[in-house]
């Protein structure tokens, strides 16, 4: 348990890393360029890509987080294969600063499906640490504490299927319908929050 206790503080860590390099993308208008308070409005409503992006991005994390939060409860042990995943997981996560910029700078141009494309498959390699770390909680041995559920995990794992099947739609839909995939991703960690909300309103 208290081998547990530092990997979830240092995940949190690299969690709290990961946010604040989201939060360093909103620019505030140089005020060279700002001549009245008209032109202060403009720039920030011009700001709008980076407002977007951010949340979104932010939206993604704060799942993550509440999923990996969630899975320390109940584990009782950990392995090697675990830590590696877990340190896989980290990496995809803070990769998302990149996708969230590129999003930020390219999401109002004629360029914007290269960009879109990138944060779609952004959310597949997140998908595909997920789907390794969980691989490891029950391979090659059980780390998950004996009172768990196991049919409670396996309805985790189910879930964490489906996401990467559907990241992988929106990257796939992204070359052609760039909208439409950011919507996807958009939905997708909004039905993660509810299901997340409903299920632990439901365990107590």
């Amino acid at each position: 348990m208290k081998e547990n206790a530092r990997i979830e503080a240092f995940s949190d860590g690299v969690f709290a890393i990961a946010i604040t390099l989201l939060v360093l993308e909103l620019k505030v208008p140089p005020v060279a360029s700002i001549h009245s308070m008209r032109d202060l409005w403009l720039g920030l409503y011009h700001l709008w890509p980076s407002y977007f992006a951010f949340t979104l991005s932010f939206g993604i994390l704060l799942v993550s987080w509440v999923n990996h939060h969630y899975l320390f409860n109940i584990l009782d042990k950990s392995s090697h294969h675990f830590l590696y995943a877990n340190g896989f997981l980290l990496f995809t996560i803070t990769f998302m600063p990149f996708p969230t910029a590129l999003l930020a700078q390219y999401i109002s141009t004629d360029y914007a499906k290269p960009a879109i494309a990138i944060y779609c498959f952004g959310g597949v390699i997140n998908s595909i640490g997920w789907n390794l770390l969980l691989h490891t909680i029950i391979k090659p041995q059980k780390l998950i504490r004996s009172e768990v559920s196991i049919k409670l995990f396996n309805k985790i794992k189910r879930s964490t299927q489906y996401g990467f099947v559907i990241y992988s739609i929106a990257t796939i839909i992204s070359f052609w319908f760039p909208i439409i995939a950011l919507i996807i991703n958009l939905l997708l960690w909004i039905v993660w929050i509810t299901l997340s909300i409903t299920e632990k309103s439901n365990e107590n």
